[in-house]
């Protein structure tokens, strides 16, 4: 079917086995449509892009989302490897792991929950939000033509409201169980690389980290009064009792940054959020952090101070104890860019302005969306390999612009189609 460019092909015709054929030629059709689409991702506004308005089985595209059978998880497995071969062939697997509201209204959709709105909310006001809950799972890897690292989503799940489960007479899933399941599976996917996981406080949880795959770590914050011990000392040989999980208790880091003689030690990172390079001090080191109980987890904690004073102390931890302080904050500051993903997929992909309201689609139209993310930028990598497409940048350069762009971090929100980005990414125009 020659309705999508040559490249564009050549990247999703790999997804072509999870479809029968009659299904794929639809796929082909609604793929090509949400990329070209301006505005919102509805089954409509995708035939009317592609040119057929007037088709009169249009309900046949319907049923692609409601009806077919297909596996996100196999889908998944597969823009994965294609992402890796392209981006990150070699080295540990840095993958960013956040969840997202998908504001939606109706009655018929039942996943559909209250939740915080991490928006609007601040440390002293709590606003809450009705919508979907999603938590993705996204590959942090340099993209060397934008000289910076992109979060490419590659598995997204729906995470119900607790009433969703209690009405069907199913056992509730929270946030946490949902990212073990999905982390132990790309564990399975990935058996002989090293695999890093950054998660926001939120997953900072004992239970959690304790129950993760050996070669899966995870860099996270940490509170500055979590309970650190020294590791248990050596069972001796006929040793009476239970095996001890942990030595001596060790001060919290909130003393440790109290304390006028700590040595701290200045390290400068390449990247900080958006500022470039940044110098920081530092004190590090390896405790086992544990709670009465709850399993104990060894980790490497990095207590962090801006000396210029402006930002506020903070602390991280990463279950690999073998970790250098360095590493661990050169991933945990590429979190940021899960949160720039989300942020696009609505204001570039349509997220939020599709219509469907059976559970089935409902439960696949966001994946692919986040999915197409991915696709456009492996696209956008092969033009760039092959053909050398020019980066273009718009007015936001001018000093104007770039004051706006402070302000309004989401300025360009209104760009419509794909083929547009945000200038502060310097994109190439596809």
């Amino acid at each position: 079917m020659g309705v999508l460019p040559v490249d564009l092909m050549e990247i999703i015709e790999v997804f072509a086995p999870l479809f029968t054929e009659r299904v794929w030629r639809h796929v082909l059709v609604l793929l090509g449509g949400a990329i070209l689409a301006p505005g919102q991702r509805t089954v409509t506004a995708v035939l009317r892009v592609m040119g057929l308005g007037r088709e009169r089985c249009f309900h046949t595209y319907h049923r692609v989302l409601s009806h077919a059978r297909g596996s996100v998880l196999a889908a998944g497995r597969l823009l994965l490897g294609e992402r890796l071969v392209a981006l990150a062939p070699t080295g540990p697997v840095v993958m960013g792991l956040d969840d997202t509201i998908e504001r939606r209204w109706g009655e018929r959709i039942a996943a559909r929950g209250i939740d915080r709105d991490p928006v609007r909310s601040s440390r002293g006001h709590f606003v809450k939000t009705r919508g979907l809950r999603w938590l993705s799972l996204m590959l942090l890897a340099p993209v060397p033509w934008a000289r910076r690292v992109w979060a490419l989503p590659f598995l997204t799940v729906l995470c119900p409201s607790e009433r969703y489960y209690r009405e069907r007479g199913r056992t509730h899933r929270s946030l946490t169980e949902r990212a073990r399941q999905i982390l132990r599976v790309v564990d399975r996917w990935l058996p002989h690389r090293e695999k890093v996981v950054v998660a926001d406080s939120r997953f900072a949880a004992l239970e959690w980290l304790a129950a993760l795959p050996s070669k899966l770590h995870v860099v996270t914050r940490l509170r500055l009064d979590a309970a650190l011990y020294v590791p248990a000392p050596e069972r001796r040989a006929g040793q009476p009792g239970r095996p001890r999980k942990k030595g001596q208790q060790l001060p919290t880091l909130a003393p440790v940054l109290a304390d006028p003689a700590t040595g701290w030690i200045p390290l400068t990172l390449p990247r900080w959020y958006s500022q470039g390079e940044r110098t920081v001090e530092i004190v590090d080191g390896t405790a086992v952090w544990y709670h009465g109980g709850k399993p104990p987890v060894p980790i490497r904690w990095v207590l962090v101070r801006d000396p210029r004073g402006g930002l506020e102390p903070q602390a991280f931890l990463c279950t690999d104890p073998q970790a250098t302080a360095q590493a661990i904050l050169t991933w945990f500051v590429q979190r940021w860019q899960v949160e720039v993903t989300f942020e696009e997929v609505r204001a570039h992909l349509g997220v939020e302005t599709q219509r469907q309201w059976s559970d089935s689609a409902i439960a696949r139209t966001t994946p692919v969306l986040m999915g197409l993310f991915s696709i456009v930028t492996l696209v956008a990598h092969r033009l760039r390999t092959s053909q050398g497409v020019p980066i273009r940048t718009s007015a936001c350069t001018s000093n104007i612009g770039r004051r706006s762009a402070m302000r309004w971090p989401w300025s360009a929100r209104g760009c419509g189609s794909i083929g547009v980005f945000p200038c502060r990414f310097q994109r190439p125009m596809l």
